[in-house]
């Protein structure tokens, strides 16, 4: 039997992540300035009543492991992936975590064109951000992740519902508790 290393005993990134001290007016006028792209996903949910800002700065440490460094080896749905973040310490982000993340985060590795990626899966040197959901609506962006594409930095939203089994290769930001 193969036992492969888990968090906290395998390959993750931590880093510091500073977060609020903007208005939502000013975050998005700052992903703006520094010509970071959305897609409508995004958009969607920076544009939404729901997605809150906090008027206080202060700092997170975020964790960044694969869906496989969870002991996921075959993927799983985002209820499994985050129970057991959950049971190894790890805690959901705030939805606003992302943009600043974005803003902070600007040396991703550069990930494949839109043309060679799979429908319907987490495209290749993406990071998905693990946040609470705005909405059970299936048709409603669940959350953001972030990709570098052709040396264009991305915040981009994204939609699952609860049957979507995401691969073990798939990597997720969490927050340390």
């Amino acid at each position: 039997m193969i036992v492969e290393k888990r968090y906290p005993d395998c390959p993750f990134i931590a880093r510091t992540i500073e977060i609020g001290g903007m208005t939502k007016p000013k975050l998005i006028q700052e992903l703006q300035s520094r010509c970071i792209s959305l897609n409508t996903y995004a958009e969607q949910l920076l544009g939404d009543d729901r997605f809150t800002v906090s008027e206080t700065k202060y700092s997170v440490l975020t964790v960044e492991l694969s869906v496989r460094d969870l002991g996921f080896t075959d993927g799983a749905t985002t209820e499994r992936i985050f129970a057991k973040a959950a049971e190894l310490g790890l805690a959901l982000c705030p939805l606003e975590l992302t943009p600043h993340w974005r803003l902070q985060y600007l040396d991703q590795t550069e990930g494949h064109s839109e043309a060679e990626a799979q429908g319907h899966q987490a495209p290749s040197g993406s990071v998905t951000v693990a946040s609470e959901p705005l909405s059970a609506d299936d048709d409603f962006p669940k959350g953001f992740y972030l990709r570098r594409i052709d040396g264009v930095l991305w915040l981009r939203g994204y939609r699952a519902d609860r049957l979507h089994v995401w691969n073990a290769h798939d990597r997720f930001v969490f927050m340390k508790e």
